[in-house]
């Protein structure tokens, strides 16, 4: 007989842990360390983390990965809750971009992020002019990702060592605001009918794209 009694929600980490399979509790001398965590040694770790952070705390991984940070930052407009957001803060936590810059609503959803926000710097800006000021002041250029007219091939394009790729809204792309504020438009060339394609798939496409040459 099904009950009609609701689920408990699943909390941001257990639904992390799904996707990787932890460890469980410290076996042996605990590590006298302390990047890790004492709660974590004595339970496991099943949180989304590569094996050479397990069991360390969330601080001491955000102030490893300080270490190794590139000078890339990732931008994204939220102005209709896209889900894509949480899978391209995913991505730039893969690539270990410096920050990502969250443009619009101060609310996003976190649901493909993994809890990998809490491990870089996530910024917000309240529209288009807070981001254009935000990389001029920090000598950054900014970059539009889109597939408008004007762009270039991403394939041909060189891009700087210090700038900020900014994606669109999932279908809406690129604000007119946006577009006025970036230094140049870079597209990633398509063979197939799709208009375009999905803002995570293209942001990690761009992100591997900077590696390739920066890394």
């Amino acid at each position: 007989m099904f009950s009609d009694a609701p689920r408990p929600l699943l909390s941001e980490d257990d639904i992390a842990a799904l996707s990787s399979p932890g460890v469980g509790p410290w076996v042996g001398v605990w590590p006298q360390d302390e990047r890790y965590d004492p709660a974590l040694l004595a339970e496991g770790d099943r949180r989304n983390v590569a094996d050479g952070y397990r069991y360390w705390t969330v601080d001491a991984i955000r102030a490893e990965l300080a270490t190794r940070a590139v000078p890339l930052h990732v931008a994204i407009q939220n102005w209709e809750h896209d889900f894509n957001i949480g899978s391209i803060v995913r991505t730039a936590n893969a690539f270990g971009v410096a920050g990502v810059h969250i443009v619009g609503r101060r609310r996003w959803n976190r649901r493909g992020a993994m809890v990998t926000d809490r491990y870089l710097d996530v910024h917000h800006h309240e529209d288009e002019t807070a981001l254009v000021r935000w990389c001029a002041a920090a000598t950054t250029t900014l970059i539009g990702v889109d597939n408008l007219p004007g762009a270039v091939p991403l394939e041909t394009a060189a891009l700087p060592e210090r700038c900020c790729l900014v994606f669109g809204s999932e279908g809406a792309g690129l604000t007119d605001a946006m577009v006025a504020g970036c230094e140049r438009l870079v597209a990633i060339t398509q063979y197939g009918s799709t208009r375009s394609i999905n803002a995570g798939a293209a942001a990690a496409i761009a992100m591997y794209h900077w590696s390739l040459k920066w890394r």
